[in-house]
């Protein structure tokens, strides 16, 4: 009933949205979507991996440690995140050795879908370095004494006092980098990952429907963000504490 329906409006008004009638141009769309909930899924969880690391390193009594962590930070958060995409993807790439794919002969040991998820998981990692920090910073200065007195380890009194009072700090600030994250990976499209948009683009070209396949791309990133939002929103509820968060 749908795709005559908008069978029925291409053919009368010229509104052409194929990915609602057309298979082939709905199955090429849904896997651009999957490819682009897959970047974004898999970067959320490795940045803020990188985030907690980054802070647990700038923190610690290592000078080394610091100075890489500052250096990390300071490169990506100081530079387009496209020239990064296209360093690793270009330079970096060039540097790896090649895998034989059994079929048409060698293939590259990462992929460009790879390359997108290092890039954008280093990129909001160093974001999120500075948002833990922030946290960290916030947490009151009584409740770390209180919980060395007890004897806390810096381990413990990171994973058990410090970090769970932090979170709740900082998720708003969390839940903004992430949103950008989202909203990052459309960046993917320029070394040939098969997202959303380059999928978008695909069938636009072919079948001359710009204007239509730009207003479904547009509510398909707004459902995205949304749902992104309504679980960071979802979690920020369950872990607020008064006193603690915003």
């Amino acid at each position: 009933m749908i795709a005559s329906y908008f069978q029925w409006l291409n053919d009368t008004h010229g509104l052409n949205f194929s990915v609602f009638y057309d298979a082939f141009d709905r199955s090429r769309f849904l896997t651009g979507l999957w490819t682009t909930t897959y970047i974004c899924v898999v970067s959320i969880i490795a940045s803020m991996v990188l985030g907690l690391i980054g802070v647990w390193l700038a923190g610690g009594n290592s000078r080394l440690g610091r100075l890489v962590v500052r250096g990390y930070v300071q490169f990506f958060r100081n530079t387009p995140p496209l020239v990064q995409l296209s360093f690793f993807y270009f330079a970096v790439a060039g540097l790896l050795p090649t895998v034989s794919d059994g079929a048409s002969g060698q293939s590259p040991l990462v992929s460009g879908t790879g390359w997108a998820i290092i890039a954008f998981s280093l990129f909001a990692g160093a974001f999120n370095v500075e948002i833990f920090r922030a946290g960290i910073e916030a947490v009151p200065s009584t409740t770390v004494e209180a919980a060395e007195s007890l004897g806390y380890t810096r381990l413990q009194l990171y994973l058990h006092v410090v970090l769970p009072l932090a979170f709740r700090i900082c998720l708003p600030a969390l839940n903004n980098n992430l949103i950008n994250l989202v909203k990052t990976t459309t960046l993917a499209y320029a070394i040939g990952v098969p997202e959303l948009l380059y999928a978008a683009s695909q069938i636009w070209s072919e079948m001359f429907n710009v204007r239509e396949m730009m207003n479904v791309l547009l509510v398909t990133y707004v459902a995205l963000v949304a749902v992104l939002v309504w679980i960071m929103g979802r979690w920020e509820k369950a872990m607020r504490i008064p006193g603690y968060s915003t």
